[in-house]
This record gives structure tokens, C-alpha cells and sequence, in this order.
């Protein structure tokens, strides 16, 4: 498996990795968006024209070269004029990002901004958003209105009227980050508000998570790699893709730890795009100390607490899948009660305060000899489980679910299951 790594890879290579992925994730269609890269020569690398995103190869990137010339075997994108006037309006600018993802042409049709202080890490991402009026596509005067906007140093993101969203970045990881990010939070608003409401983090509750790091000062040296653990290695990295794939993680985002033996165990790292992530990248935990020169994920102390705590615990995943958000953003109640198969999978879901997990964590692991899954307000849903398939099956069910009780709530008000019902369920399948 290898690593993404966009300062090695060249332009055209770097555009068609990121624009498959926002086409295979459904944030662009065949025939929309367009990825720019400028190079240290003042070159502009650029999707063509009027080819099929779905498709494209690295054959397939023209290169508009300073000059005016281009070089390739199509036209470069009819959105050419604003990628060049914005990279002139902002010279620190060498990626940029334009497409039309649903919840976000959402936002530009209604001509609002979204709010992205829903979780704690995506406004640090994203930085705030700008709005540019409306312009002819292809235009001139669109790529005006929109480098006008890009003037200012605060937006490297900018929602356009009745149009789409366009980023950019110092790098195409950086850019991709914050429009993979914003489109999260769009899709996370337009479901909180189905279900009636959005409470938003304040500027200090975001500054704090911003100044968390994880609590593990400790680190060893000699660090094994027998085969056992290996295997662990490829199973998290195969299911943290997994997760990708199906929207229940973003590369912003997620995060996975397995129990090795005992109370050690392995866990993603920090700022590691969850995309990219290969099995070198895990972080060994041994004896409370992790593995010289990696930073695990920002939750590790409470991975450990909840492996302590539970011996029947053996995996967890931490993450935000955007339906579950939804519940945990506007404070509504996550009822498994109104599907079967949801409530012999998952029982019933807590929701718990931000901030408690960084701020009592035995009180948090305790609650897992409870329960299977807890939601945390405006942070995460965690998901716990013997094996890691199962963990992430649980993982599963509760997104499906949550996405059912989303749409449920345009139709009518939600019916639960009685405690009659309830406990039929627990005879008939056993459930304690």
C-alpha cells in the first residue's frame, strides 16, 4: 500500500487522484468541477473540458504553460479564467477546487454561508467562507467576482450564488481537506435542521479542542512487529478505506484502535489523512507509552481507559458519519427503539456532553460496560465492539439508521417501539 503523498507526485498524477475521489464520492457528476494546480514555473495544470470525470487519466490534464500555451490532448476546463484570476489575486494559492456538491450548491442556492462551528475541528480546517455574486459560467466576469472575493486573506473557500463552491489550498491536500470538510458540514446542517435545530460550538469550546493534545507523554524505543500484529495493521488501514468509500469517515477525521494483548493495542495516528493512511502509520500503544517518533489520535487516553475498564472490548471506532452528526448537532435523540434489527444491534444510544471526553474520561469508558455505542454533543459517535468487523458492521447500522430517522422526520412525526416490543426483542434474541 502506498501513501498519498502530494509534494512527491506530480501535477497531473495529483489532480487525478483527487478528482476521482470527488466524483466516487458523489460531491461533483460526469460532465462538473474542475482541480487546478500551479506550479513553481507559473504553469497551470488543469482538468480538461467536456471529458468524463468518472474517467479521466493522467493523459488527460492539459497544462496551460505561463505563456498562454497549452499542452494536452483536450481543452482545459471552461472555468480556466477564475482558476487563473484567483491564483493572481492570491499568490500563496498553489491548488484550487471547484464543484458543485449537494449540500453545498444547497447553501448557494439559498445564498446563505454555513455556520462550520457544529464540531470542533472543521472551522480550524476550513477558516471562513466567502460569497461571491453570481456570473455567467466560463465568464470572465464570474472569474472577477470571484478573485474579487478572494481578495481577502481570511476566505481560502468561497460559495458561489446559484453555482457551486470553490477552494484553495497551499497544496491539493490542503485544499481537498477544507472542501471535503465544508461539504460535511453543509449536508450535517441541511439533516440537523430536518430534525429541528443546530446548536453551535462557541469560539472558546473550539479553542480548547484546538489546544488538546493527546495524553501520552510516554515513549518506547524498541518497538516489535510480530505477525499477529501486523495483520492488525492491514485490517484497521483496509477498514479505515472502507470507511472512506462509504462516507462514514472523511480524511479529516476518524479514528480506529484494535486491542493487541492485554491492555496494549494499536490506534490511527494524528494528521494523517484517513484516505491515505498504510499500515506503517498505525501507532503501537504498549505498557501506556506509544511508539517513538508518531502522535496517536487526539482521543487515545480514553481508548486505553475504555480497553482497561471493558475486557470485553476489543475495537473501537470513533468518527462522524454526517447523519449521526446530524442527531448529535441538534441535541435530538438518536432512538434506535424505531427499528428492530437497530436495537438487538446497537441497544439504547446515550448521548453524552462536548467536551466530557477530554474532561472525565473514567466517567466516559465506565459507560461502555452499558453500552455499544455513545454519542457525543457537536464531537463524534463511538462505537465499540468484540472484533473490528463487528465494530464496524454496529458502525453501520447506526449510520443507516440515523439516516432513515433523518428522513423520516420530513414525513411525519417518529413512531418508537413500546417497551412491550422492546422486550419481546430482548427474549427473542437473547439480548441482556
Amino acid at each position: 500500500m502506498k501513501q498519498l503523498d502530494v509534494k512527491l507526485m506530480h501535477p497531473r498524477e495529483q489532480i487525478n487522484v483527487i478528482i476521482g475521489r470527488i466524483y466516487k464520492s458523489g460531491m461533483t457528476t460526469t460532465s462538473g468541477g474542475n482541480v487546478s494546480i500551479r506550479d513553481n514555473n507559473g504553469d497551470i495544470w488543469i482538468t480538461p473540458s467536456g471529458e468524463d470525470k468518472g474517467s479521466l487519466t493522467i493523459k488527460d490534464i492539459v497544462c496551460v504553460k505561463k505563456d498562454g500555451t497549452i499542452e494536452g490532448l483536450h481543452k482545459p476546463s471552461s472555468e480556466y479564467p477564475f482558476h487563473k484570476a484567483i491564483y493572481e489575486a492570491r499568490p500563496e494559492l498553489s491548488s484550487i477546487i471547484h464543484a458543485h456538491p449537494p449540500a453545498l450548491v444547497a447553501f448557494s442556492i439559498a445564498r446563505k454561508i454555513p455556520d462550520t462551528k457544529i464540531v470542533p475541528q472543521a472551522h480550524n480546517i476550513i477558516g471562513d467562507v466567502g460569497f461571491a455574486p453570481y456570473g455567467t459560467p466560463g465568464s470572465e466576469d464570474l472569474g472577477k467576482k470571484i478573485a474579487n472575493e478572494f481578495k481577502d486573506t481570511r476566505y481560502k473557500a468561497v460559495i458561489m450564488e446559484n453555482h457551486g463552491v470553490v477552494l484553495g489550498g497551499t497544496d491539493m491536500m490542503d485544499a481537498y481537506q477544507r472542501f471535503e470538510t465544508l461539504e460535511f458540514c453543509s449536508r450535517t446542517i441541511v439533516n440537523a435542521k430536518r430534525l429541528g435545530g443546530i446548536n453551535y460550538l462557541t469560539d472558546e469550546q473550539v479553542a480548547k479542542y484546538v489546544h488538546h493534545i493527546p495524553d501520552m507523554n510516554s515513549y518506547f524505543m524498541d518497538v516489535q512487529h510480530p505477525s499477529d500484529e501486523r495483520a492488525i495493521r492491514t485490517d484497521m488501514v483496509n477498514l479505515i478505506r472502507r470507511s472512506c468509500d462509504q462516507g462514514l469517515m472523511i480524511s479529516t477525521y476518524g479514528t480506529v484502535s484494535v486491542r493487541w494483548k492485554n491492555d496494549d493495542f494499536l490506534i490511527t495516528p494524528s494528521n494523517v489523512a484517513r484516505w491515505d493512511i498504510v499500515p506503517s502509520d498505525i501507532v503501537q500503544i504498549k505498557n501506556g507509552m506509544a511508539e517513538a517518533g508518531k502522535m496517536p489520535s487526539r482521543s487515545v487516553a480514553l481508548h486505553q481507559r475504555i480497553y482497561q475498564l471493558n475486557p470485553h472490548i476489543n475495537s473501537i471506532i470513533c468518527t462522524q458519519p454526517v447523519n449521526l452528526m446530524a442527531h448529535a448537532v441538534s441535541g435530538t435523540k438518536f432512538d434506535v427503539r424505531t427499528i428492530p434489527e437497530s436495537w438487538i444491534f446497537l441497544q439504547d444510544v446515550p448521548s453524552i456532553p462536548f467536551g466530557l471526553i477530554y474532561n472525565d474520561i473514567d466517567q466516559v469508558a465506565e459507560m461502555f460496560n452499558d453500552h455499544r455505542v455513545i454519542l457525543v454533543e457537536n464531537d463524534s459517535v463511538f462505537v465499540t465492539g468484540d472484533k473490528l468487523l463487528n465494530t464496524f458492521d454496529y458502525l453501520e447500522v447506526a449510520e443507516f439508521s440515523a439516516n432513515s430517522l433523518v428522513m423520516a422526520s420530513a414525513i411525519g412525526e417518529l413512531c418508537p417501539m413500546g417497551d412491550e416490543e422492546i422486550e419481546e426483542l430482548r427474549v427473542a434474541f437473547n439480548v441482556k
